[in-house]
């Protein structure tokens, strides 16, 4: 076996002695597109800050800054037996979380297949069905055993607007469910009455985003956590804020303004105007030909799920001029989203020099033979996409960094693109260290990006204990009773 040794952010700029002029040239071009420079980047924080305190604000802004109810961090002693949901779109994930009061855990859990039929069907017939998951979880790992009151976390990743802690009001389904009768409505009633008609002893008692759980399960087993973000499909963060900078919390809450409140960005919306972000005419097409024109602007440019089909529209430029696959026929790389994040991260793992691995790749999945001067173009333009992809999801940390005035902290950091993406970790640092200015190692890099604890397991049942305790000492989980009357006529507009 070859020992490779380990693994350096690749630059294959030495390697480009047998690739033609003109596409030498056309490398160039990529490379002035899609390079994000220091000053840019600091320029783009800056904005950023501006974009969050709006979302703050009484009169809002693109970035969405949804409070949470999560008022308190954990103190790491949290103890007790808690469940946890995860309802995702393609599964329901059910965890059984011992918290051992030592910045530890134990945690059992199973998954359940989410049919299908069941996101198009009935609204009794979901929460039914949830409710068989559970009972089934329960039967399993406490077969006739005679269950006190259960705390449940619930990880319901939809837009919601919620008044406490333990409720939400469904804004609009999203991950393919379309189910009557929900939207609109607080799913935790509907939810506790399924739990009620099987006689299931759970309460449901935090209604959380998974971004708000990783921040939460990170700063339990490591306190320097003060952020948790997701890199993924799609991209979002969440923060400690205190009360008193959160101005559309005014007249709604009976809060000390030094009360410290999770918030949720929804960050992914930065940028709706189009002021800053260094959008290409690729960019604008991505925007242009997806279900939701002008909005989600930075997620479009940083997450899994646009990365592949930035990589598309290029190449198919490329061919289109004349300069790549030239007299090839390019037909299945035609299809919208035919190439995904797992295209280029292989592409950019191909530990071969005239990048072998990459042209079985294009021949297996597009029928498209290519040259060795085509495949290192594209490995270049894949480089190029996914450090600009790294690059710019730093300036989301960096802007909370700034804003919250923290010079040193650890960001609990989940999602397939942070978690599997080549050299995406490592980018992301060098970015963060030229916002900043350090010139230190990057193990010694006073801001550290690092993998999450399990926030919709972990986190949402870690929700549910500090939500339980704050009940117990007598303090409020959510709006003064006027301040809810004034959101729900809010929502009736």
């Amino acid at each position: 076996m070859v020992h490779l040794g380990p693994k350096k952010p690749p630059s294959r700029k030495g390697s480009m002695a047998d690739v033609p002029k003109d596409l030498l040239d056309q490398i160039a071009q990529l490379e002035r597109l899609f390079t994000v420079n220091s000053d840019s980047l600091k320029k783009i924080v800056d904005h950023f800050i501006n974009e969050l305190d709006k979302g703050l604000s009484k009169e809002g802004g693109s970035i969405p800054m949804i409070p949470t109810w999560v008022m308190n961090m954990p103190t790491g002693k949290e103890a007790g037996t808690f469940l946890a949901l995860d309802m995702g779109g393609t599964n329901l994930r059910v965890c059984e979380v011992k918290l051992l009061g030592n910045r530890d855990f134990d945690i059992t859990q199973s998954k359940y297949h989410m049919p299908e039929s069941m996101k198009t069907g009935s609204s009794e017939q979901l929460w039914d069905y949830i409710a068989d998951c559970l009972e089934s979880f329960l039967s399993s790992h406490h077969p006739d055993e005679d269950l006190e009151e259960l705390h449940l976390g619930f990880t319901f990743s939809y837009p919601c607007t919620q008044t406490a802690v333990n409720n939400g009001v469904l804004q609009r389904w999203t991950k393919g469910f379309d189910i009557d009768g929900v939207e609109g409505k607080d799913v935790q009633p509907m939810f506790e009455n399924a739990l009620k008609k099987k006689n299931l002893p759970i309460k449901v008692t935090a209604l959380i985003n998974d971004t708000t759980g990783t921040l939460i399960a990170s700063n339990y087993t490591d306190p320097m956590t003060k952020m948790g973000v997701i890199f993924g499909t799609g991209c979002n963060a969440a923060y400690f804020e205190t009360v008193g900078n959160v101005p559309k919390l005014e007249g709604l809450v009976d809060l000390e303004p030094n009360t410290l409140m999770a918030i949720n960005c929804e960050w992914g919306a930065f940028d709706n105007e189009h002021v800053i972000l260094p959008r290409t005419k690729y960019d604008i097409q991505i925007d242009n030909d997806s279900p939701r024109p002008n909005q989600q602007a930075f997620e479009k440019m940083i997450a899994g799920l646009y990365l592949g089909e930035l990589l598309r529209l290029v190449l198919l430029d490329l061919h289109d001029q004349g300069h790549i696959f030239e007299r090839k026929d390019v037909s299945i790389l035609k299809s919208a989203y035919s190439i995904d994040a797992s295209l280029l991260s292989a592409i950019e793992e191909d530990p071969f020099e005239n990048l072998t691995e990459t042209e079985d790749t294009f021949l297996n999945r597009f029928n498209l033979p290519t040259t060795e001067p085509e495949r290192k173009l594209i490995r270049r333009l894949t480089e190029l996409i996914g450090t600009r992809s790294a690059r710019l999801s730093a300036c989301g940390v960096a802007a909370i960094a700034k804003k919250s005035n923290i010079d040193a902290c650890h960001v609990g950091a989940d999602g397939s693109v942070f978690n599997k993406y080549p050299h995406f970790q490592e980018r992301g640092a060098q970015a963060l260290s030229e916002i900043f200015g350090w010139d230190s190692k990057p193990e010694d890099y006073p801001i550290k990006v690092q993998p999450a604890e399990d926030g919709s397991g972990v986190g949402a049942a870690l929700i549910a204990a500090l939500t339980l305790k704050r009940i117990k000492d007598g303090l409020p989980v959510g709006m003064t009773a006027e301040g809810t009357k004034i959101m729900n006529k809010r929502m009736q507009v």
